[in-house]
């Protein structure tokens, strides 16, 4: 499916480590149920800017990143010394985001065991575990007054518990120093370790994410080393420990799903009681990463969010620019009106 490079990597502190990326061919997946195989877009033709049928749309467009906000959170991370996804995934609502004073860092390293086909993260080996990032990352919540925030990390497969204990000890400094500020993790599936799932969840996060990010058929490309019924069994855990919190998924689009595929890892995810789903367009990072298929109109992901809606999610968010964080916090207020409402 795909030629391996491994390479020597110096990260920003001088650590070294190796670096693992793929060249993808044209068609890396299984063909579609109908048997067609999926055509792809040419790398060349998803820039910005670019004339054509195949050049990006106009509903995809994204400021530059810019502003007071944007250089305040930037500077308190760099001044910290952490991550966020929104740099290491190139999220194209980093500017609006940071402006409106959200961020969701990224604990655990930048480095991540897993080598998944979308993903912008460095893929390689670890370096150190870092045991006091949870208070600097509670320490920058504090100086940037956040109400809500989100924390994810990479994949840290070496580890006995996949980093679960750090995401614990994260949640509780928040708690600790940032006194009413909602917390929501987005965790790896930590092996399916159901003790790793039960550290997380035991300290008590408001919202408990774990992304599907695509459908079965296209985990072999998508997320090699991740198992489908895995990932729904981490969302059905985490609900079963804690039926009170809310629990999120999210998958991406624009990688040859089929929309008969989409509607059933919809209704996948309902049955394992997710509460919160959100649905963005797959853009192609590098050339070493997936190639795209093609790009969702504003009015599919419309119908997408009607399907979800009429599937019971308490909050769908669906739209070209979605991402696992993207409104986050409006996400979670929603949904809880919602249960409200139901409720009474």
């Amino acid at each position: 499916m795909a030629r391996r490079k491994i390479s020597l990597k110096v990260l920003e502190n001088g650590t070294k480590t190796f670096e693992v990326r793929h060249r993808w061919e044209d068609k890396p997946v299984a063909a579609p149920p109908d048997g067609v195989p999926t055509e792809y877009l040419p790398f060349r033709q998803q820039r910005p800017g670019l004339p054509g049928s195949h050049g990006r749309p106009g509903w995809l467009k994204a400021k530059i990143p810019g502003g007071e906000g944007y250089r305040e959170i930037k500077d308190t991370m760099r001044g910290l010394g952490l991550h966020t996804v929104c740099e290491e995934a190139r999220c194209p609502n980093i500017g609006e985001c940071w402006n409106n004073r959200t961020a969701t860092f990224m604990i655990l390293g930048n480095v991540c065991t897993r080598s998944c086909g979308f993903c912008a993260v460095l893929t390689g080996k670890p370096t150190e575990l870092d045991l006091d990032e949870p208070y600097r990352v509670a320490d920058a919540a504090s100086k940037m007054g956040l109400k809500h925030a989100v924390i994810t990390s990479v994949n840290r497969d070496e580890l006995l518990d996949g980093g679960a204990s750090i995401f614990a000890a994260t949640i509780r400094e928040i708690r600790e120093q940032v006194p009413g500020c909602a917390v929501e993790v987005l965790t790896p599936d930590f092996k399916g370790d159901r003790d790793a799932i039960q550290t997380v969840v035991g300290a008590a996060p408001d919202t408990f994410n774990h992304n599907i990010e695509t459908v079965p058929r296209l985990y072999p490309a998508v997320r090699p080393q991740a198992k489908y019924r895995r990932s729904l069994e981490v969302l059905r855990y985490a609900k079963e420990l804690n039926p009170d919190g809310l629990t999120k998924s999210g998958f991406m689009v624009g990688l040859g799903e089929t929309e008969a595929e989409m509607h059933q890892t919809m209704r996948d995810l309902r049955d394992h009681d997710v509460d919160i789903l959100t649905i963005g367009q797959y853009l192609r990072p590098t050339e070493n990463h997936l190639p795209m298929s093609r790009y969702y109109t504003p009015k599919e992901f419309a119908s997408l969010r009607k399907y979800g809606v009429e599937l019971g999610f308490k909050h769908v968010e669906s739209g070209p620019l979605v991402r696992s964080s993207y409104h986050a916090h409006e996400q979670t207020s929603d949904a809880r009106k919602r249960e409200a409402t139901v409720g009474s």
